[in-house]
């Protein structure tokens, strides 16, 4: 499946039940609702999934149930990685015999913080022995090492690295757009860069937002399409200040707050993350411009009226 056609990736969160185990009709029903509004492939098992925090198994059964789910409408790509190489090899390879998985995204190793070299062979081993497409996570702001342009230009020349989640600098996903293969899918992993990496030239945005604002963005890159770039602009501008409180507490427990008060049910977050309490509720909804006490209120959020832009 071709990862370049899917522009609005969601990274879907791992909905709880109150007993904290993973609730998938909840799941089906948030997917189901992104697939109606402008998703276009799916990031399963990544870090606002809470991947830290689920079991070997728990992981194998989520992504099983979510590839049939899907059932190939739109790309998927499965968390896999690690900071071991060998068990991301193994992971990796248990994944990729799951029906409806496109790809298994592999973060540069955490805590480890491995230098350029380092990466290249990780990635590389990686690369060599899975039966999976790799997209590459450069994530500095969690790893604690960032990937340089140029050891993903050369990662980018292996046939079994397809792209790369990008959370960096705009000159830094310039010069990547530039100088990578064609068929290289380059997504930012910044919601707040999702206009200018398509004006860049890059595929899109993994999004983190998009549970919350998947309307307002699909009419943006729908509009950036039509040429009616002061639109996109405007939609950028107003999409902007609320990316940017959904991450003002540890993510995802601020949009799962945001999914609950809407009726979507998807509980809250495993330990060490902690779900909103109801003064960071008011906060988060003040900071999205809502409301003090839409996010406590025990009616659910209709946010589609309110947040058109």
């Amino acid at each position: 499946m071709d990862l370049k056609a899917a522009d609005l990736m969601v990274a879907i969160v791992t909905p709880f039940t109150e007993a904290n185990e993973i609730n998938y009709p909840a799941l089906d029903q948030l997917t189901e609702h992104l697939l109606a509004n402008g998703a276009n492939g799916f990031v399963i098992g990544g870090t606002t999934g809470e991947t830290p925090t689920l079991s070997h198994d728990e992981k194998l059964a989520l992504y099983r149930h979510f590839g049939a789910l899907v059932a190939g409408r739109v790309p998927v790509i499965a968390g896999t990685g690690s900071n071991n190489t060998a068990e991301t090899i193994a992971f990796t390879n248990e994944v990729a015999t799951i029906d409806g998985i496109d790809a298994a995204l592999v973060v540069v190793p955490p805590y480890n913080k491995p230098n350029q070299r380092g990466m290249l062979a990780h990635f590389t081993a990686v690369a060599d022995a899975v039966d999976l497409p790799i997209m590459i996570y450069n994530i500095p702001g969690r790893t604690g090492v960032k990937m340089e342009v140029a050891t993903l230009l050369q990662l980018a020349q292996h046939p079994q690295i397809v792209g790369v989640k990008q959370c960096a600098s705009l000159p830094e996903m310039q010069a990547l757009i530039e100088q990578a293969p064609a068929d290289f899918a380059i997504f930012s992993g910044e919601d707040e860069q999702a206009l200018v990496t398509k004006v860049l030239g890059g595929a899109g945005v993994i999004s983190v937002a998009g549970h919350v604002y998947i309307t307002q963005l699909r009419a943006m890159y729908d509009a950036l399409a039509q040429g009616d770039v002061a639109k996109a602009g405007q939609l950028q501008r107003w999409l902007t200040p609320r990316m940017a409180a959904l991450f003002m507490y540890p993510s995802p427990s601020p949009v799962k707050a945001v999914l609950n008060a809407q009726g979507f049910a998807v509980g809250g977050c495993r330990l060490p993350i902690v779900t909103l309490n109801d003064a960071e509720k008011q906060e988060l909804a003040t900071a999205l411009q809502l409301p003090a006490s839409a996010l406590t209120d025990q009616l659910p959020l209709d946010l589609g009226g309110d947040l058109d832009a």
